[in-house]
């Protein structure tokens, strides 16, 4: 074997061998050790012992971290397989608040009364506010979600009438129940079957291979606007979707991106619906965009608003100061002329399934709603086909300047200040997720799921995993107090803190130890099935 630190050894030889820093982290993937670990030091406020730990980084993409992101796909593989044919109710209820938590809102009350009394007198309240502030901030700590207020807010909204354009929905009364119907067979076997629906966005213009087959006749811009707003429209039918079951419909959803880059939806359904019917819910779904109008383009170039310091953002030109957010918004609800900037709809291309628990076709379309959760909707940006990344290129051109939420610097394009505004906005310069390319114009959550599918949250189906690898292996899960200790982070270049690829081959090493014990539990497993298997026989 050529020694690579011979420099007598050509240079193409070499070059040709693999480096051994790769092939440490090819074999921590294989052994699905995590290739980004985050170091902090843990501090034991029992013994005082100080150590350095790698937390795994807990990547959901592939390009990422690949064995962080496998191991979150099969948590959600898990969590959709343990809710989707439920037979009993889950149980969501709050615990009662114990003594101490009934003291702290009781005190609460008081400082509330004392600071109301201070304000009705003319005095001063700064201190009993700040003594409100620690208290709320005490109650969420103590337990307790949420507000002692409540929503403090009020919420604006329009007119709740439907669109001419739109078919009405039937209304059933609402039952306090998450299950769906079920059928009895002639054999007396009960079946609950349950749904997978796939939904999409309308055609914006003829494809081939993903990519239009005239860009210029392409509509990019609704093609933008519905990406940005499609986890709205996904709301909205839900939403209708529980209003013509008539129960509290349960559902685990994926977002992912077709090939010609515009989200798409799978949800699986507990419970079923008549078909006919559920396309009529589709069909009726629409979520309407209230936003101030973009058609008006005030500012571009290098003639952008000016910030002023307690004014916010004015005309260069005639130093008028611009509306802000709210007032624009007032201005849309008295126009009673005016129209939604923008209005959803899914396209016609649909899908419906019934899938009963326990099949093949169950377990296969689980593995359908987790394929590409370790993908990146932006993908089609590193392909080699020039076509496809022509049309990602301009379909990122066209989100440049779209407003993405009530608080993007695109507004300001518009003559409108953007809520929260701040010095240093500029059109096309907005931070937010939808603007990444990587996101494609689609902000929301990849994976969308229902309070009370599972009735376990994401930590608690990783807790179950663990506690079934240390069964396994023999060593007994021990609760651990979780004030018993104290985390920092690690700065790179601290002393205590180990190389890279040191701490990889520590965890490779633990991953080899662990494996071969599983592999000789299960090979001592077996050998009991089969001396059982021939005592049986003999």
């Amino acid at each position: 074997m050529t020694n690579p630190l011979d420099r007598s050894t050509p240079r193409a030889v070499r070059m040709a061998q693999p480096l051994a820093r790769d092939v440490v982290e090819e074999i921590a993937k294989q052994y699905g050790v995590c290739i980004r670990p985050v170091p902090l030091r843990r501090q034991d406020i029992l013994t005082g012992q100080v150590e350095v730990i790698d937390v795994p980084c807990g990547a959901t993409l592939e390009s990422k971290c690949p064995p962080c992101a496998k191991r979150n796909r099969q948590l959600r593989r898990a969590q959709c397989r343990e809710g989707w044919h439920l037979d009993h109710e889950p149980v969501n209820l709050p615990d009662n608040a114990d003594e101490y938590q009934r003291h702290l809102v009781e005190l609460r009350a008081d400082v509330q009364a004392w600071r109301d009394e201070t304000e009705k007198a003319g005095g001063d309240t700064s201190d009993l506010d700040a003594a409100i502030v620690e208290l709320d901030e005490e109650i969420n700590a103590a337990g307790m979600r949420g507000n002692v207020l409540g929503r403090t807010s009020g919420k604006r909204s329009r007119s709740t009438k439907r669109r001419q354009d739109a078919p009405d929905l039937p209304k059933r009364q609402m039952t306090k129940t998450t299950l769906g119907r079920t059928f009895s067979g002639s054999d007396g076997k009960v079946y609950r079957p349950s749904m997978f629906v796939t939904l999409t966005l309308p055609s914006y213009g003829r494809v081939l291979e993903g990519a239009p087959l005239n860009p210029d006749a392409y509509d990019y811009a609704r093609a933008a606007r519905d990406a940005l707003h499609f986890s709205k429209l996904v709301d909205r039918f839900v939403q209708n979707l529980r209003r013509v079951a008539g129960y509290d419909v349960q559902y685990f959803a994926t977002v992912e991106p077709q090939k010609r880059l515009a989200p798409h939806l799978h949800m699986a359904i507990r419970g079923t619906l008549p078909r006919a019917e559920l396309r009529q819910i589709i069909a009726a779904t629409y979520h309407q965009v209230w936003w101030p109008s973009t058609d008006d383009v005030r500012f571009e170039g290098e003639h952008l608003p000016i910030w002023e310091d307690g004014a916010g953002y004015l005309d260069p030109t005639t130093g008028e100061v611009l509306p802000t957010w709210e007032q624009a918004l007032d201005r849309l609800d008295v126009d009673e002329d005016a129209q939604p900037l923008h209005v959803l709809r899914f396209g016609d291309q649909l899908d419906i399934q019934s899938v009963l628990a326990g099949t093949p076709d169950a377990d296969q379309l689980i593995g359908y709603l987790s394929k590409y959760l370790t993908k990146s909707l932006g993908d089609a940006l590193g392909t080699d086909d020039p076509r496809r990344k022509a049309h990602a290129e301009r379909l990122l051109d066209a989100l440049r300047f779209e407003p993405c939420s009530p608080t993007c610097p695109n507004w300001l394009r518009y003559g409108v200040q953007p809520k929260g505004a701040k010095p240093g906005m500029a059109p096309g310069r907005c931070k937010g997720k939808a603007h990444k390319p990587d996101h494609l114009g689609y902000a929301g959550r990849r994976v969308l799921v229902s309070r009370k599918w599972s009735n376990k949250t994401l930590t608690e189906h990783k807790q179950d995993r663990r506690t079934w690898v240390l069964e396994a292996l023999g060593v007994e899960d021990e609760p651990v107090d979780p004030h018993r200790y104290v985390w920092r982070p690690v700065k790179p270049g601290d002393p205590e803190l180990a190389p890279i690829g040191v701490r990889l081959l520590r965890s490779v090493h633990e991953r080899q130890r662990w494996r071969n014990h599983m592999n000789q539990l299960q090979a001592l497993g077996d050998g009991l099935n089969l001396s059982a298997t021939e005592a049986r026989a003999a």
